[in-house]
């Protein structure tokens, strides 16, 4: 099996990261990876957003829990699980492909992590964050037009666990039909 498929196959979401900065040279390798995935017609709808300011990481944070169902309420959670990179995909929302766009982005930057050795985990909600009033003021803050709609976050990380010791669910039976 070629490395690329490999990777494919094993990449896992990463939940706990070291504390440690990722390094600049990879961390371009992933965001680069990520601008060459595919788009519809090629418009590039996306927009990447690269965070690692801790104020502001913290910010997001708390704003993303706003919007995470908890049996609790005043629980305290963060949802990017103490990373120290935070990905941020908007799309433009004039683009017909624009959610699968930044889908696609979002794909491309966590499998080329996984290839580097480096966690990601996609999460959620970055819709709901920037249609908030909060979240548009941090977009006009980041002078980004209001026709951009958040796709979703990656955490990025170094992992706490090594990435060999996270396995696969199995795959269901029904997964592919074929009709030839």
């Amino acid at each position: 099996m070629n490395s690329t498929i490999e990777n494919l196959i094993n990449r896992r979401s990463v939940r706990k990261f070291k504390t440690e900065q990722i390094k600049d040279d990879e961390l371009k390798q992933i965001l680069l990876a990520g601008t060459y995935a595919p788009t519809g017609m090629n418009k590039q709808s996306p927009k990447i957003i690269v965070i690692q300011n801790k104020e502001t990481i913290d910010e997001l944070s708390n704003l993303n829990a706003k919007f995470l169902w908890t049996k609790n309420p005043a629980e305290k959670i963060d949802p990017f699980y103490g990373a120290p990179t935070i990905i941020l995909v908007l799309a433009d929302k004039n683009v017909k492909t624009f959610v699968e766009d930044g889908s696609l982005v979002l794909g491309n930057i966590m499998n080329a992590a996984y290839s580097l050795g480096i966690g990601s985990c996609w999460i959620h909600r970055a819709k709901e964050e920037f249609e908030s009033d909060e979240g548009k003021k941090l977009l006009e803050k980041w002078n980004i037009p209001d026709n951009y709609v958040g796709i979703g976050h990656c955490v990025l990380g170094y992992p706490a666990l090594p990435l060999d010791s996270l396995h696969a669910a199995p795959r269901k039976d029904d997964y592919v039909t074929f009709i030839k």
